[in-house]
């Protein structure tokens, strides 16, 4: 990569495992919105890298928070995403095999309802939602992060709608996270996915993930929790539409 590749690309995960930190999730859409619509990397290499940096930031953002983790829903999630993670994989690779149009508009389109949808989200619903349901997103969540590595829009929409305190969102959405970065990480193995690339920009990353994730749980943000994840809806948002734009000319 050129320089300001490499600039552009550590700004972004240092930002991303700060934000995901405070709040729970982020990173992974970040990463896919701003790389990816930059084009610093090809789509599978930029998953690949997005599951490892993922897995880092969340070891250590999750360290004193195991025990927020909301347990039945954690549970329900992990076995919609779990089969689905497989299916997402292999659906990224025929179209980055036939048509890596059609992937650009699925990961414009990904991250524009993403970041819409949990910017204009309602109030949370009443009660907790069922276990049908509940594994039903986790199959969603699976999709996406099999595909992108990034499942954050459609768990974090969920999580968020959840009656919860806002500290067992966070770690549950963290929990799910580690959960489906490491399965995808081992499934790309197996393929022979983890190319050297992709260990040297997730090894090049690694010290700004720990600075990021140091500095989530040291420093309170400048603003309300509420401002900062309106902030990075928008920034979402605003990056899948440019995504959109870009490949539809």
């Amino acid at each position: 990569m050129e320089v300001w590749s490499w600039l552009l690309f550590l700004a972004t995960v240092l930002i991303g495992s700060y934000i995901q930190t405070v709040a729970g999730f982020a990173m992974a859409m970040l990463m896919a919105a701003i790389i990816g619509g930059f084009r610093v990397m090809d789509v599978p290499t930029l998953a690949a890298v997005i599951s490892l940096v993922t897995i880092a930031n969340v070891i250590f953002a999750i360290r004193g928070r195991v025990k927020e983790v909301q347990r039945r829903l954690f549970v329900w999630l992990a076995l919609g995403q779990i089969p689905a993670i497989f299916l997402g994989l292999q659906f990224m690779t025929w179209l980055d095999d036939s048509s890596r149009w059609t992937l650009e508009i699925i990961l414009g389109v990904f991250i524009t309802v993403g970041g819409l949808s949990m910017y204009l989200r309602p109030h949370p619903w009443q009660r907790v939602s069922n276990q049908g349901f509940t594994a039903g997103v986790g199959f969603m969540g699976g999709i996406m992060g099999g595909m992108f590595g990034a499942s954050g829009p459609i768990l974090g929409w969920f999580a968020y709608n959840q009656p919860l305190p806002v500290a067992a969102i966070r770690a549950t959405l963290l929990a799910s996270f580690i959960l489906t970065t490491s399965v995808r990480t081992i499934m790309v193995g197996v393929e022979g996915g983890l190319t050297t690339n992709v260990w040297l920009y997730s090894a090049a990353a690694l010290p700004v993930v720990l600075i990021g994730t140091w500095a989530g749980r040291t420093f309170e943000p400048p603003v309300s929790e509420e401002g900062l994840k309106k902030f990075a809806y928008l920034l979402l948002l605003s990056m899948g539409i440019w995504i959109l734009v870009t490949a539809l000319m």
